[in-house]
């Protein structure tokens, strides 16, 4: 007997995306549709605050900071919007680079990103959507955890790898690799953090 035949996945697009209905949120990831489930209150405190402080920061400057909801396509090449199959809505998004930005949003890679993790959607972040950020060449990721207190940062590198993270503890300050004058107070972020400024990492993730 031969082999069952499989039916195909469907493969949604950035057409598709736009199609549907306003009050539902979604992400596409390579073709796959992920559905986003409303933010709690504690996320939203942190996602605001990083803004707060971000936001401040690059006031005057080329870089401009967006949170979620907004759009961001990465395309793979030159295909055009609707055929987009990889549109994503990290928390925090900071573009460089105005050629970028659109009515719709955000098309090419961010700078940097956030993600503030939540336990329904941190195995979808950690791997799938760091992986499109990877693809897409975004050239720095903060993965916050805000019940263990840590960020894990990934920066692209040479080979438009992300490699190892460096792992710090979300307590005293820490500074982007794109702003070196930028100190995120997570003082400021969880209340109850410590004071005193992070040690640096002292250990690499596998």
């Amino acid at each position: 007997m031969g082999q069952p035949f499989l039916k195909p996945k469907p493969v949604f697009t950035y057409a598709d995306y736009c199609a549907w209905p306003d009050d539902e949120r979604w992400e596409l990831i390579d073709g796959e549709a992920y559905a986003m489930a409303a933010p709690s209150r504690a996320h939203q405190t942190v996602v605001g605050e990083l803004f707060v402080q971000i936001s401040l920061f690059l006031r005057g400057k080329p870089c401009r900071p967006f949170i979620a909801p907004f759009d961001v396509r990465l395309p793979r090449g030159n295909e055009a919007d609707e055929e987009v199959t990889t549109v994503v809505q990290p928390d925090i998004s900071v573009i460089c680079d105005p050629d970028k930005l659109d009515d719709r949003g955000c098309r090419g890679a961010p700078d940097w990103v956030i993600e503030v993790l939540s336990p329904n959607t941190a195995a979808k972040d950690q791997i799938q959507k760091l992986a499109a950020y990877e693809q897409a060449g975004v050239r720095e990721v903060w993965l916050v955890h805000p019940t263990d207190r840590v960020v894990i940062v990934y920066t692209l590198n040479a080979n438009r790898c992300y490699g190892k993270p460096a792992i710090h503890e979300a307590r005293g300050t820490l500074t982007p690799g794109l702003f070196p004058d930028l100190l995120i107070e997570w003082g400021l972020v969880f209340p109850d953090a410590t004071a005193q400024p992070s040690p640096p990492p002292t250990k690499d993730l596998a």
